[in-house]
């Protein structure tokens, strides 16, 4: 049986951690930004997703399928 801390480390540098890390930072951002305009901050300036994420992360974490990924910017 592999050590816990090595198990770990495999799964962390892992595209499944990866695909799953994005979803939860496009969750975390969509629910902030619907807060923020709830409590009538001015709207975000449009920005590109690799402004957002950088170039590794330009699309949303599975390829597209992700309905609502522009709108999060």
């Amino acid at each position: 049986m592999q050590d816990f801390e090595l198990s770990f480390s495999d799964f962390i540098d892992g595209e499944e951690y990866e695909q799953a890390q994005n979803a939860m930072f496009y969750l975390v951002r969509k629910a902030f930004k619907a807060g923020w305009l709830a409590a009538e901050g001015e709207p975000p300036k449009p920005a590109t997703a690799t402004q957002l994420f950088g170039t590794k992360y330009g699309s949303p974490p599975d390829g597209g399928d992700i309905k609502g990924f522009a709108e999060c910017e």
